[in-house]
């Protein structure tokens, strides 16, 4: 749920949404993992995250990685 901050006497909420990619050998769970933890590390109040791509990298006829882009919804300050 979003926080809200008083204007005059109208309650507003700001969020932003990036896009980044993250990728993992392990599982498509370990790249999501991974590329929030990264987020986290950078941005306050990070609030969900939306999977907006999922791919692999195929080597010798096996997936070798995992990679997936999200969309990072955090509040500005």
């Amino acid at each position: 749920m979003f926080s809200a901050m008083r204007i005059g006497q109208i309650m507003t909420t700001v969020a932003k949404v990036i896009e980044l990619t993250a990728s993992s050998p392990k599982s498509i769970e370990d790249a999501i993992e991974s590329g929030i933890k990264r987020a986290d590390t950078t941005l306050d109040q990070i609030e969900g995250a939306w999977v907006q791509d999922i791919k692999c990298v195929v080597k010798n006829g096996k997936v070798s990685e995992w990679r997936v882009n999200l969309k990072i919804t955090f509040l500005l300050k």
